[in-house]
């Protein structure tokens, strides 16, 4: 038997004028008459943080049942259609993100922490975030260890912390956002000249792409092109956005209250945050879909008072109805990128077959600035590590750190502990 299969390194890139874009894994790319396991299609595992704030009103999140088959509440509704790749779990606690004087300060430094503001200290690893512990284990393989996106520049913290006092930046702006995972000139200043052209980015590949058609068979041409149309329309969305900046008149004293395109910047960041998983640039992220104590107005929604003052809710019917809406809207976003992930290949699963995301917020009931229960759930099953289908129960006060821990051993970060936890979570 002849095997003539041609191999491309898995870190094969489109280059031209500067410009570097990294592709998605292909059959091309697995050396013909190699096992699985030792090839470029062995599942690689992606981890990720979705946040957000205010938490969720618990009886309207929480499922009845235990167990598998359970029904879909409210707020989860949108996730249906995936039920295979969600875990549910509740009764967890995190002790560091309450008895704060700031408490959503708190709440958002303490998320994937479990350390409150009081107990940062330089050195030593209590107050590291698990994301870069996870970082620091599977991070060093691709060219970001780790990517961290918000809408709201500022915020009251980050959720992502190198180190007990350094916080990372998290990125509102997808251009920056989008010229960080492919603009990638050789130099300073091609770099520069990339960000502010007016053009297509992929027109500098082009010659590239056309090079690399002719050594692929016609399948792995279809995800090539599918894969270049998706940076093409994020591209396209990027520069739509970057358009319509400043047109807006400012008012003195008057506010703007939100822009009708918060859909749209949701949508590009998360289809950033796909591709970027997708072309394996990073396989770490975090994601804060708006700040603790955000003013933002859903008036699209029907709901004319601001985020916030809303979450104080006081247990009038009709205000939790409108929070509701709200945080219903949050999990439609969400939803909508976990089918993107499940449509996109990656070796012999989707991509979110290969990944877990912890889908969630560190408040309970936001009237209150209550952290018990937090409401959390996994989407994926990182490459069979994660059973799926499940909502998980444990005994009320079981500590958050405990599914941080788990989850960080499921993709294959060796993290035994991390602030009050006490073991894994072995039904996930």
């Amino acid at each position: 038997m002849f095997l003539t299969k041609k191999h491309l390194s898995r870190r094969t890139m489109l280059r031209g004028a500067g410009a570097a874009i990294g592709l998605p894994l292909l059959d091309a790319m697995i050396p013909a008459g190699t096992a699985l396991a030792a090839t470029a299609a062995a599942p690689r595992k992606r981890l990720g943080f979705v946040y957000f704030a205010h938490g969720a009103v618990q009886r309207f999140w929480q499922p009845e049942q235990i167990g598998r088959d359970f029904q879909f509440t409210h707020i989860l509704k949108p996730l249906e259609s995936l039920r295979p790749h969600v875990t549910v779990v509740s009764g967890l606690r995190n002790k560091g993100a309450e008895n704060s004087p700031a408490p959503h300060f708190t709440t958002e430094v303490s998320w994937l922490t479990c350390v409150g503001r009081n107990g940062r200290t330089p050195g030593g690893e209590l107050g590291i975030s698990v994301d870069q512990h996870a970082a620091k284990h599977i991070g060093q393989d691709t060219p970001l260890p780790s990517l961290e996106l918000c809408t709201e520049p500022g915020g009251y913290s980050s959720l992502a912390y190198r180190t007990p006092v350094q916080q990372l930046e998290m990125e509102s702006n997808p251009r920056k956002v989008f010229y960080k995972l492919f603009g990638q000139g050789d130099t300073r200043d091609q770099r520069h000249e990339i960000v502010q052209t007016t053009g297509s980015l992929l027109d500098y590949v082009k010659e590239a792409a056309d090079s690399l058609y002719k050594d692929l068979d016609a399948a792995d041409c279809n995800i090539v092109k599918d894969y270049l149309e998706s940076v093409r329309e994020s591209e396209r969305r990027v520069q739509k956005m970057k358009a319509a900046e400043g047109q807006n008149l400012e008012l003195p004293e008057a506010p703007l209250g939100a822009p009708d395109d918060f859909t749209e910047l949701l949508d590009v960041q998360f289809e950033l945050l796909a591709l970027a998983f997708q072309t394996d640039q990073t396989r770490i992220a975090t994601f804060r879909m708006c700040n603790e104590v955000s003013m933002r107005v859903y008036n699209w929604l029907g709901v004319s008072e601001a985020f916030h003052p809303l979450s104080h809710h006081g247990e009038d019917v009709e205000k939790i109805q409108r929070l509701l809406r709200v945080q219903v809207y949050h999990t439609e976003r969400f939803a909508k990128f976990a089918k993107r992930l499940a449509a996109i290949r990656d070796g012999e699963n989707s991509l979110l077959d290969n990944s877990a995301i912890l889908f969630g917020s560190n408040m309970a009931n936001s009237d209150l600035h209550d952290a018990d229960p937090v409401p959390s759930l996994i989407l994926g099953r990182a490459a069979g590590a994660i059973k799926g289908n499940q909502h998980l129960h444990y005994p009320q006060s079981t500590p958050h750190a405990n599914l941080l821990v788990t989850l960080a051993q499921r993709v294959g970060v060796p993290l035994e502990k991390m602030a009050d936890s006490t073991g894994v979570l072995s039904e996930v």
